[in-house]
């Protein structure tokens, strides 16, 4: 006689990852010590110096971790892991270089998705979102199994958490009494003091207090997905077997549209500065800036297109494969010419209106998107995308860490002393609102009394004196250079 199944809602649920998982005894000293590094030197107000160190903290602590963990096996670590980690410390590394805090901000932004895929490694079964995004989830979800984990750890029969306890709170009595004893006795000793050890406010001991437990959660969380990590995906495109006509139609009537676009284009071109005049009452300036937000919308969405006909149209047989090559490498082909086009209507847009950091953002991102189309046109060769995501977040990161060495800043006010050297009008209010970065241009190429207000304007954003965790390059050059009288000013 069979034996009906329970519903499903009456089934038992599985026990939590974080109750099955075990906690390896490396884990919690590892988050300890890169918690109290990143508190002691992670400048969280601006960019600095000890943001590459806070990461190196927190990248050692995970590989010490996962050592320690494994008794002799082999590492999860691959040249991948190592390469995704290099771009991470690189973009923290900018702090201490740049001082633009728009520019650090999405250096730190991309520094987290690149040491996501730093842990993660290969691709896993779930999204490509979550790998990016792997560290900062993890760190949340491990906080069940820490505290599962030192509650066990305090519990210890043999004493042990109590003796550590009692060990640290010996060592912080004894840097009490003898540190400003010898403070006193030496004045070169006490400068020293006082360059590494701040103002102990209350301000000062919460903000320890929230980084110790940020960098903590990373290294915890990190170390939480390597001991039980997700399933690998295959590296095998699913073949859909149905006919592709409901592909290959729109793919053609949307190649025909482009060809004729990239058709005017060409006239437009040859046709100069008249033609548009002649044929729509406009400036190029207003050319430019009527199409482009447009054009930019197009390459998205034919991005979009091109990713799911990559992921969905069918290509089980020879046909099929051929099929998907021509109509997809045309439409990226003619995609990159709309790229190309959309860059020189900024361009002229900007020469016109002058240059600003979202103009430059935004020309950064048209160069990427061609990137994703050239990349596209690499994957169709195999016809084996799986690799296309990974590799359009590497383009993605490598841009940024490329337009933070170039400075953008001081790109954006050179180019627009260029134009006011050629008769053009400069906001000047525009370019005291930047960071010290562009200190060195506005320094050499302003005349005066301009120069010394601009100047003024600038270094007090930064007027804050950096202890040594924030030091960075750009603040401490700007801080040398000499000013006109403030009189000049108004």
């Amino acid at each position: 006689m069979a034996i009906a199944a329970p519903p499903v809602l009456m089934r038992a649920l599985p026990p939590p990852k974080y109750a099955v998982v075990p906690l390896p005894p490396a884990v919690l000293p590892a988050a300890g010590v890169a918690g109290i590094a990143g508190a002691l030197v992670l400048p969280v107000d601006r960019p600095g110096v000890g943001w590459v160190l806070g990461g190196l903290a927190v990248a050692a602590g995970v590989v010490v971790a996962d050592r320690r963990s494994r008794n002799g096996e082999a590492s999860a670590f691959t040249w991948r892991n190592a390469g995704w980690a290099v771009l991470a410390l690189a973009l923290l590394a900018m702090g201490a270089v740049r001082a633009s805090g728009w520019l650090f901000a999405l250096c730190v932004a991309g520094a987290v998705v690149a040491g996501s895929l730093a842990v993660v490694g290969e691709r896993t079964v779930n999204s490509v979102l979550y790998d990016m995004l792997a560290l900062p989830v993890e760190a949340f979800l491990a906080l069940p199994w820490v505290g599962r984990g030192v509650g066990r750890f305090a519990g210890r029969r043999d004493g042990v958490a109590r003796r550590i306890a009692l060990a640290v709170l010996a060592a912080a009595g004894l840097v009490g009494v003898f540190v400003p004893l010898l403070a006193s006795a030496d004045a070169a000793f006490a400068a020293v003091v006082n360059a590494m050890i701040p103002d102990l406010s209350g301000a000062t001991l919460v903000r320890w207090c929230a980084v110790f437990a940020v960098v903590a959660s990373v290294v915890a969380g990190a170390c939480y997905f390597l001991a039980a990590p997700p399933r690998r995906a295959s590296g095998d495109r699913p073949h859909q077997t149905r006919y592709g006509l409901e592909w290959t139609v729109p793919l053609v009537v949307l190649i025909v549209v482009f060809g004729v676009f990239v058709g005017v284009r060409l006239v437009v071109l040859f046709g100069g500065t008249e033609y548009v005049l002649r044929t729509g009452n406009l400036t190029s300036a207003e050319y430019a800036r009527g199409g482009f937000w447009q054009l930019c919308a197009v390459t998205v969405l034919t991005l979009a297109i091109v990713a799911a006909a990559l992921r969905w149209a069918p290509d089980a047989t020879k046909a099929d494969r051929l099929r998907q090559r021509v109509l997809l490498g045309t439409l990226s082909a003619l995609s990159l010419v709309l790229v190309g086009s959309a860059l020189s209507r900024m361009w002229t847009y900007q020469e016109a209106y002058g240059f600003t950091v979202l103009r430059l953002l935004v020309e950064v991102c048209e160069l990427w998107f061609g990137a994703l189309f050239v990349l596209v046109l690499a994957a169709l060769v195999r016809l084996r995308p799986a690799w296309l995501p990974r590799a359009a977040i590497a383009t993605a990161v490598t841009a940024l860490l490329a337009l933070a060495v170039l400075d953008p800043e001081r790109l954006i006010a050179d180019a627009n002393l260029d134009r006011a050297a050629a008769g053009k009008p400069l906001d000047h209010r525009y370019l005291a609102g930047f960071s010290a970065d562009v200190v060195p241009v506005v320094s050499a190429r302003l005349p005066e009394p301009l120069r010394t207000c601009v100047l003024r304007r600038v270094l007090a954003a930064d007027d804050t004196p950096d202890g040594w965790p924030a030091w960075n390059l750009s603040r401490s050059t700007a801080r040398d250079v000499t000013l006109g009288p403030a009189t000049a000013c108004g």
